[in-house]
């Protein structure tokens, strides 16, 4: 038995050898006849190993997924002989938009520094029921059919929790949407956000932070799960509220199954497990989570203090005055600093009562809020600005600050002590400054400036040039001040084209894209596969959404395709670029060894970039 394993790994060694010498075929098949609407596979397949894959134009046809590479291989042994085949494929799900008979175009591909182009293929579209069954969905019915993939609506799911589904008004409750999955996900694009009407929300979940992944078991299945989104809400009125489900779109990688070749167990779990077998084949999924009812109950109506402006939690409460001896028209800075846990940032101000003779301002707020799923927490400061106009003595009366107590399910009144301002004459108050009289130097200087007017006619001839007066020197008196209005129009344009966010972005786009690919490129010589593909991820979709203006989760593989053929973008630079997202996310999310080289992955980035820019250029 030994001897046979040793045997067949030897053989399947010198064919894999012999295998790079034999004749590169790059075939395309499809079905010829398909319905109206039908979805269906489109398979391009190489007997060798190329890179730049360039997918054909398409005419009536609408993408749903793809091109979507993978690799598979089969063992053959007849005769004591035994032979290999490696085979790598692109596929592309299609789905039929038009009646008539329409060509596909050829596609080409690189093997050894030489373009191979593949055969032309012709597909008769015709009416539902006339050609074929129609598929339903392109994520499951004609990925199926097409090698042996079995999916379960359990192996992907999107689940809502709530810390605290019956809170009292004002409370603090977390809301954690989490996936679970048994087969691995990529390309996760949030569709449906809810909005959380009658809550004060705030998202707990950093963008672009890489999701913490863990294991659990449900019904004695393990699942990997991940926190995609964590909101804090505090309900601002009672009663029963309903929270919209989230919603998602991803695609699952299932891999395909494969028969025995050979019938040797040893040697079919061998292959089985190698790179040569792992197969994925993309499922797209649009998963829902569950809605959620959160019955808030009312704050007890019995015992409300006056000031009571809504705080719920537990709360400490202190002033602070930096004086109380000053001058008359000098400015005094009281600060009121409420501290705890709770919904801090919903207290919008303090009720100070002032002396009628104080000018006062409104309060600058300033807060140090830390969330986390514990809750809220941290510090809101209300500072003051007080200024005395008159001498005296003020009292400034205790500072009191009401809330309603969670653990004692009571209100709280918390009370600052009072303040005695002593105000001093300030220089130069309630003085006035009148003349009464004046000597008699100072009118007989006066009378020195003052000359009679002249009545009779004044003869008065022009001698000479002067350039006092003449055009020239009103145009440079004028000159300055036109220099500075011309300054400040670019100055103010300047400004305004600043402050425009989505232009700001889209000229940096594309230089904020090779920085990023820069770095991609250090972790790439020191094969750092994490850092390098979620480099190229954010290189690729920050793009994306710098140079169209649209917000990252509202990204999706369909908004990229019409916003880029809406630019009149080439089709063949919108599938290679889809194709290189594809690749980089499924290298991000994917378990296991990455199936695509992080070097392909980097120039095709890079050179999809650079045609982009061309095309809009």
């Amino acid at each position: 038995m030994v001897f046979r394993r040793v045997f067949l790994i030897t053989g399947f060694l010198i064919f894999l050898i012999a295998g790079f010498t034999q004749e590169i075929v790059f075939q395309g098949s499809v079905k010829s006849v398909v319905s109206l609407g039908e979805t269906f596979v489109l398979s391009y397949t190489l007997n060798g190993q190329g890179t730049d894959f360039r997918g054909p134009r398409f005419n009536g046809f609408e993408i749903l997924s793809g091109p979507n590479s993978s690799t598979s291989s089969s063992i053959q042994s007849i005769g004591g002989r035994t032979t290999m085949s490696v085979k790598y494929s692109f596929q592309y799900i299609l789905q039929a938009t038009q009646e008539g008979t329409f060509d596909i175009p050829a596609a080409t591909i690189n093997v050894d520094h030489k373009t191979v182009s593949s055969n032309t293929l012709t597909v008769k579209v015709v009416k539902s029921g006339a050609g074929g069954q129609t598929g339903g969905n392109a994520g499951y019915g004609s990925t199926q059919s097409q090698g042996n993939v079995q999916t379960s609506p359990n192996d992907v799911m999107l689940k809502a929790f709530v810390s605290n589904p019956n809170p009292q008004q004002g409370e603090g409750i977390i809301i954690t949407y989490k996936i679970f999955t048994k087969v691995p996900v990529s390309q996760i694009m949030f569709s449906k956000v809810p909005s959380f009407p009658g809550f004060w929300s705030q998202n707990l979940t950093k963008e672009k932070e890489k999701l913490q992944q863990y294991t659990q078991t449900i019904d004695g299945q393990q699942y990997i799960v991940a926190d995609l989104r964590k909101y804090t809400l505090f309900p601002l009125k009672s009663g029963k509220c309903i929270v919209d489900p989230l919603e998602i779109e991803c695609q699952a990688q299932i891999k395909r199954q494969t028969k025995s070749r050979t019938g040797d167990p040893f040697f079919d779990d061998f292959f089985n497990d190698s790179f040569f077998n792992n197969s994925y084949v993309p499922v797209e999924k649009t998963l829902r989570a569950n809605s959620l009812i959160i019955n808030v109950k009312p704050l007890p109506t019995t015992g409300v203090p006056d000031d009571f402006a809504g705080a719920v939690g537990e709360f400490s409460f202190r002033t602070e005055l930096d004086k109380t001896r000053v001058k008359a028209n000098e400015a005094i800075n009281l600060k009121c600093v409420v501290s705890g846990e709770g919904n801090l940032q919903l207290i919008d101000k303090i009720n100070v009562s002032f002396p009628p003779d104080f000018e006062t301002y409104d309060p600058k707020v300033t807060n140090d809020i830390n969330s986390s799923e514990k809750g809220v927490s941290g510090t809101q400061v209300f500072e003051y600005l007080i200024i005395p106009r008159k001498q005296g003595k003020f009292n400034l009366k205790p500072i009191s600050f009401s809330f309603f107590d969670l653990k004692k399910k009571k209100y709280t009144t918390l009370t600052s002590p009072g303040y005695t301002i002593d105000v001093e004459k300030g220089t130069g108050e309630g003085s006035a400054v009148t003349y009464t009289g004046a000597n008699h130097e100072e009118i007989k200087y006066i009378g020195s400036d003052i000359r009679h007017i002249k009545s009779q006619v004044l003869n008065l001839t022009l001698q000479g040039y002067y350039f006092f007066g003449s055009p020239l020197f009103l145009l440079w008196l004028l000159l300055p001040l036109l220099l500075f209005i011309v300054f400040v129009i670019l100055f103010r344009k300047q400004r305004v084209r600043r402050s425009d966010t989505m232009l700001m972005k889209n000229l940096r786009a594309t230089k904020i894209a090779r920085k990023r690919l820069k770095k991609a490129e250090l972790f790439l010589k020191d094969q750092k596969q994490e850092q390098f593909y979620e480099e190229i991820s954010q290189a690729l979709w920050g793009y994306l959404s710098d140079k169209f203006s649209i917000p990252l989760a509202e990204l999706s593989m369909d908004n990229v395709r019409q916003t880029l053929q809406q630019k009149e973008v080439g089709e063949e630079i919108i599938t290679n670029f889809i194709g290189t997202l594809q690749n980089t996310e499924y290298a991000r999310f994917a378990p296991g060894e990455k199936s695509v080289s992080m070097g392909q992955v980097y120039d095709a980035a890079l050179r999809i970039i650079t045609k982009i820019e061309q095309e809009l250029k």
